[in-house]
């Protein structure tokens, strides 16, 4: 089969298309036949080695929906032909940028019929990191204010839209450009990030009791001075940035700030579960901004970080 594999850390160039052999599922896996791949910031980080991959040659990669063409011993509610998506791959095991796809059962989900693969794709680490920044970390309850920063990006459109179908009221930062698509999919309102003014903006909307923080190193002291008394922050992104928490305001507030990782989600399976549910109900519908054939993988990488597109970008075998 074919697969992308880097053999040793370093820019988008490391990244080979290699013939290598078909994996073969063991205990409580599946066999994934790709028939989409989503593409991450964090697939950049391992390729560089800012995060240590877990072996070399290692196939980079979170992310992948298709259908299930082999079970392993010991895997029950999954059988052959199953459309499924899954992520949390490429971190501790090979990943997911290859025509077939090794994945234990607890990182994989049904995927609806009224989902396409490429949905799929485009939901699952950016869903799952929504997911555990608003519900189970931070609580969201229907009525709050929630400010999601950098709304048109992976995790932030997906964000928008979970947190206006909790009943939450919504802001968002953007570019000018996609101010009225983020609108339409559940924003009250959108604040151009570049505005001298926007910590004053954000308090007319409403001091938010939640925010997910994107870009924590540039944001927390933002986050202390616009956020609402006992407000819940939430940080993600790369590990190897350093945040500060400003004690004056987070301490007068009594703020909580909490940084958190998609990898270390309880029960993956469950969160993808009801993320399908959302996505099949047309609630929360991610955006492919674009499609790639996987031999064109490096220059997916090279434009997930410097590009500018809302939503998600998808590796198409």
């Amino acid at each position: 089969m074919r697969a992308i594999r880097y053999h040793e850390t370093g820019g988008p160039e490391v990244l080979q298309l290699d013939d290598v052999d078909v994996p073969e599922p063991g205990h409580g896996e599946v066999r994934i036949e790709a028939r989409a791949i989503g593409v991450n910031p964090v697939d950049t980080y391992f390729r560089t080695g800012e995060y240590p991959p877990a072996e070399l040659p290692m196939i980079p990669g979170s992310d992948v929906a298709g259908v299930v063409d082999a079970v392993g011993e010991g895997v029950e509610g999954f059988a052959a032909g199953d459309r499924v998506y899954a992520t949390g791959l490429g971190n501790d095991r090979q990943g997911t940028y290859a025509e077939r796809v090794i994945a234990p059962t607890g990182l994989v989900a049904e995927l609806p019929e009224e989902v396409s693969f490429a949905e799929g794709a485009a939901m699952a680490l950016v869903g799952v990191t929504a997911w555990q920044a608003l519900v189970f970390h931070a609580e969201l309850e229907p009525a709050e204010a929630c400010l999601v920063h950098s709304g048109s990006g992976g995790v932030g459109h997906v964000a928008v839209q979970l947190a206006a179908a909790a009943g939450a009221r919504v802001v968002t930062t953007a570019s000018e450009a996609y101010h009225d698509h983020l609108r339409d999919v559940g924003a009250h309102a959108v604040l151009d990030y570049r505005r001298d003014d926007l910590a004053d903006a954000v308090r007319a909307a409403g001091p938010p009791d939640v925010i997910l923080d994107t870009i924590t190193n540039e944001y927390f002291p933002f986050d202390a001075e616009v956020a609402a008394e006992r407000a819940r922050i939430v940080g993600i992104g790369n590990t190897a940035s350093e945040a500060t928490v400003p004690m004056g305001p987070s301490k007068g507030k009594d703020l909580r700030f909490q940084l958190m990782s998609m990898y270390n989600t309880d029960d993956t399976r469950a969160v993808l579960s009801r993320l399908a549910r959302l996505m099949a109900a047309g609630t929360v519908v991610p955006e492919v901004a674009r499609t790639y054939p996987l031999a064109e993988a490096s220059e997916a990488q090279r434009d997930v970080l410097e590009e500018s597109f809302l939503g998600k970008l998808v590796l198409e075998p």
